[in-house]
């Protein structure tokens, strides 16, 4: 649509991983080279560790890898780990072609049948390595299996080179006591992280140019908008640089603008990203009412009746989380992040305690582990945002915050234009959006209550009470006697509705009523607690 308007080949900013627009920056040619030192002589068949966030090019980097591996390289690719010990060795046999016929169902068989084919490629001086993409899937099991796979030797020589690749859950997995075996094999870890600005600058320039631009369609400030609303991550870099250029030609712009990315942004990206700009003689109007507000507060009066007591005992039962600021001196939030122990089990039994779930119901530990179901009706999620798609979610969350080598767990109880509300240890405190956001790198964990019926997702035609409450949950208040005639079908309609309420919520409208948008649905709920959002 835009292409001939800009004066491009082909979309510039495609998400699917083509070579041709590939662009290192100098972390990811690190990256690339600790990959190609694992499977060389160097790594003296050790584990190789890659991890990243989601979007910053792992799976890119895989591809790299493969087209630059030597020639007496033989590679098991595993790009779905979420299987058990047995079915993983049989996917690897399968990669490496083995025949295994008549030991499928054998967990001796299959270690039997690889170990015969790495003693043979071994005596052919061929190097046989195993890559495990989004390896934090794994299960326990299947990584104990793996680590049980570089047992595998000759006297001098592993015959197995295994690269994981993984999200960062893959480090703390890999942090466990149980699994240190494991992790003390890793012989070469690396960390990708997203773009600084200047980079991200150049990857806009690279991938332009590979399109066969031939005037650069962005200004400076649009630039710095596109880094500060991605976070540098490349995969979203790519949404927002898309939509930008479809808004561009909509709007006829040959250049364009910061305005244009935030709206950009905006529609791609979770939650508003823009601020109403309040005037400065409203500012001064304020302080001047507060200023007069404190002198009354001040003024001596009579004690309080009764009645009056009464009132202010039910304005402080506040369900959702407690008013209680700390009035003493506060510290600022990275002395606090310093201070705190690194354990996040306080954060989850606060969290749990908001949503009133007895241990009988949810265990802390296994809470910390955040599983799909955490008790019959309460659902959990790991997610990634920012800020603004927290206000939208209106629950309280658990971040992980950061300060240098040290981290901490806190608990976000509210949030309004200007400051948030978190609670670390025992203490509850105020700060900035600024302050949280230069510590939290945007992973958060949240729970929330639904039907224990509401698994899986729903095709076309799907009918049933998931269905059901699905559509009451879509309907608007005024509508809900008409909705409630007759049972729901999952047709077109219903489909359309649930990409509504995914755009609304800053998620992908592809009409699949997976946990963030069950989430979604849940968010305008009274059944447990919300973020306060008046935090005078």
């Amino acid at each position: 649509m835009y292409l001939d308007f800009y004066g491009l080949k082909e979309p510039p900013f495609s998400i699917t991983p083509d070579p041709r627009f590939v662009f290192l920056s100098e972390r990811h040619r690190d990256a690339l080279a600790h990959l190609l030192y694992g499977i060389g002589q160097g790594g003296s068949g050790g584990f190789v560790q890659l991890t990243g966030e989601v979007g910053t090019g792992k799976t890119t980097l895989c591809r790299l890898l493969l087209e630059q591996l030597p020639e007496k390289t033989r590679v098991a690719l595993v790009l779905n780990p979420r299987i058990s010990p047995l079915e993983l060795l049989e996917t690897i046999c399968e990669e490496l072609k083995l025949d295994i016929d008549g030991r499928q169902g054998s967990l001796k068989g299959m270690v039997d049948t690889l170990n015969t084919y790495l003693l043979d490629a071994y005596a052919q001086g061929l190097r046989v390595v195993l890559i495990i993409d989004e390896a934090q899937n794994l299960s326990d099991e299947a990584l104990e299996q793996v680590r049980l796979l570089t047992n595998l030797e000759t006297p001098t020589q592993k015959l197995l080179q295994i690269i994981l690749l993984g999200q960062p859950e893959l480090r703390e997995m890999l942090a466990k006591p149980e699994l240190r075996q494991l992790a003390q094999r890793i012989t070469a870890r690396y960390h990708l992280t997203p773009l600084n600005t200047d980079e991200t600058e150049a990857y806009v320039r690279h991938r332009l140019a590979v399109a066969g631009s031939q005037r650069f369609p962005f200004t400076k400030l649009a630039l710095r908008k596109i880094h500060q609303h991605s976070g540098g991550v490349p995969r979203l870099i790519n949404v927002i640089t898309d939509r930008a250029l479809v808004a561009g030609y909509a709007q006829d712009l040959q250049q364009i603008g910061e305005r244009v990315i935030d709206q950009a942004a905006a529609e791609a990206l979770a939650g508003p990203v823009r601020r109403v700009r309040v005037p400065r003689s409203v500012w001064a109007l304020t302080a001047v009412l507060l200023l007069a507000l404190a002198g009354w507060w001040l003024w001596p009066r009579a004690p309080a009746t009764d009645a009056t007591s009464a009132r202010a005992d039910v304005q402080m039962a506040d369900r959702s989380v407690e008013p209680a600021v700390e009035s003493s001196e506060v510290e600022s939030l990275s002395d606090r992040i310093l201070n705190a122990g690194p354990s996040g089990l306080n954060a989850w039994t606060r969290l749990l305690s908001l949503w009133t779930l007895r241990a009988e119901e949810a265990d802390v530990r296994t809470a910390a582990r955040c599983p799909s179901v955490l008790a019959p009706g309460v659902f959990c999620l790991r997610s990634r945002g920012n800020l603004s798609k927290l206000e939208t979610l209106r629950r309280p969350v658990i971040l992980r915050l950061t300060e240098g080598q040290r981290s901490a767990w806190t608990v976000l109880i509210g949030i309004d234009d200007e400051r948030v509300r978190l609670t670390i240890g025992g203490d509850t405190f105020d700060t900035s959006w600024r302050e949280l956001e230069r510590a939290w790198l945007g992973d958060f964990y949240v729970i929330w209550r639904a039907p224990a019926f509401m698994t899986g997702t729903f095709r076309r035609g799907d009918s049933g009470a998931a269905v059901d409450w699905l559509r009451n949950e879509l309907t608007e208040p005024g509508e809900k006697g008409v909705a409630d005639a007759g049972p729901a079908i999952y047709d077109e309609a219903m489909e359309n509705a649930v990409r509504s309420l995914q755009a609304a919520h800053g998620l992908i409208p592809d009409g699949i009523v997976g946990p963030e948008t069950l989430l979604a649905l849940t968010a305008a709920s009274s059944n447990g607690p919300r973020l306060r959002r008046n935090l005078d």
